[in-house]
């Protein structure tokens, strides 16, 4: 292959990827019925928040499952993007040092699990191709090196430390708030940047428990001392605090918790039933460790869960306390595992006879948080976690602090900070 028809060729890679890209939804989202349990995180962390530092040695694992069984050529690209998570216009030779694709090299066939699947795992950056600015990304895998054959797409960072925060969570002073919200308040030190108009060229975004569907954006700061950024209004950082999320201990499926109302076996798979579960918004608030909405692939009976653990059809069942159906409102199943999407993937079904609302999906052996979700029929953007709200409530938040120059072309990661809301964790109701 000559010097021109290399240039030609990544050239035409490129820009079909870009074209691809206009028409692709940014989001942590999987494309192919076959592809489950699609993980990225920093390696060894299954909750944690998918970011690496700049030119570290920091590592993301990859993880997923191919539910057909066979072998098939995977390779993934990192695509840069704004602050909004749209792609930016940049060449990927402008954000990419080295190979603008590669190939996933490790597999392993499941063994020991009833159900057949393969199962693929990557190590990123890989020392051949790696991110050279600071940003957000986008995961891209796709199949057979064509970029047109999608597969699915996960989001992460790139951090280059040029601002330390400060943060803490507090109270609303808001009376209606006080109780069942929590707010954010932090500070921002800008170093290596040039902080003049930083309130123009600073953005910050808050996440609680590491997702992106409720994130705060677009936060301005309340004051700003040359170099140093206030965020304290009361308007500034607020969510429900929501409650410990519902659990589901999958980790064996021989032994059966407390959450299983029956199991059916056969020579090739399991099946379990829940029990019905109900709207916990007038319930107490009870502290119990919880993995704040996400998931852990585990098992009590093999050596290694990534292509040892079992696959079983989980049957969740909720129903109002009055047995009667939402006449204005659609449940959802709402958790890491379903993307936190509200799509029909997830939307659950009344059934007349139980006088519950139902769904099945596969599971992978593991832990598992999850809640359910009311969306209004004719709204989707009016949701209430059907769970309440305590201010005691433990929740992760995680502050992003971007910053664009007016020369800049793209923006910068420039500082990251997580605080947990509470750190006694006490084992009794308040």
């Amino acid at each position: 292959m000559n010097f021109n028809f290399k240039l030609a060729f990544f050239f035409f890679t490129n820009l079909f990827l870009s074209v691809a890209l206009l028409h692709a939804q940014v989001s942590d989202r999987i494309y192919k019925p076959y592809i489950r349990t699609a993980q990225l995180y920093v390696y060894g962390n299954q909750q944690s928040l998918p970011i690496i530092t700049l030119n570290s040695n920091t590592k993301l694992e990859l993880e997923f499952d191919d539910m057909d069984g066979n072998y098939k050529n995977y390779y993934y690209t990192y695509v840069l993007c704004d602050y909004n998570w749209q792609p930016s216009k940049l060449s990927a030779f402008d954000f990419i040092k080295g190979f603008t694709q590669s190939r996933i090299n490790t597999y392993r066939y499941s063994n020991i699990a009833y159900t057949k699947y393969t199962h693929y795992q990557a190590f990123l950056p890989d020392q051949n191709s790696m991110p050279s600015r600071s940003g957000n990304y986008l995961l891209k895998v796709y199949l057979d090196g064509d970029t047109s054959k999608l597969v699915f797409t996960k989001p992460f960072m790139v951090f280059e430390q040029k601002a330390n925060i400060t943060a803490t969570v507090v109270q609303p002073f808001t009376p209606e708030k006080f109780y069942s919200h929590q707010r954010v308040r932090f500070s921002a030190t800008l170093k290596d940047v040039n902080s003049f108009s930083a309130a123009q060229q600073v953005k910050a975004v808050i996440l609680q428990n590491n997702r992106w569907d409720i994130a705060k954006r677009d936060i301005a700061p309340t004051f700003v001392r040359g170099n140093v950024l206030e965020y304290n209004s009361e308007a500034v950082g607020v969510f429900p605090a929501g409650k410990e999320w519902r659990w589901l201990d999958l980790r064996s499926f021989r032994l059966q918790s407390d959450k299983v109302k029956s199991g059916e076996y056969s020579v090739d798979k399991a099946a379990f039933y829940l029990k019905t579960e109900f709207d916990r918004t007038g319930e107490r608030y009870t502290y119990f460790p919880d993995y704040n909405g996400m998931y852990n692939i585990v098992t009590y009976e093999s050596i290694n869960p990534f292509w040892q653990g079992d696959y079983s059809d989980i049957h969740f069942s909720f129903a109002r306390k009055d047995a009667q159906p939402y006449l204005d409102k659609d449940i959802y199943l709402l958790g890491a595992f379903t993307g936190y999407e509200i799509n029909e993937n997830w939307k659950m079904k009344y059934n007349t006879e139980t006088e519950t609302y139902e769904i099945k999906t596969p599971l992978k052996q593991g832990y598992y948080n999850y809640a359910y979700v009311a969306v209004d029929k004719k709204n989707s953007n009016d949701k209430v976690e059907l769970e309440g709200n305590y201010w005691e409530s433990e929740n992760n938040y995680t502050i992003l602090l971007y910053y664009k120059s007016f020369t800049d072309r793209n923006d910068q990661l420039i500082g990251v900070s997580t605080i947990d809301s509470r750190t006694d964790k006490p084992g009794f109701s308040f």
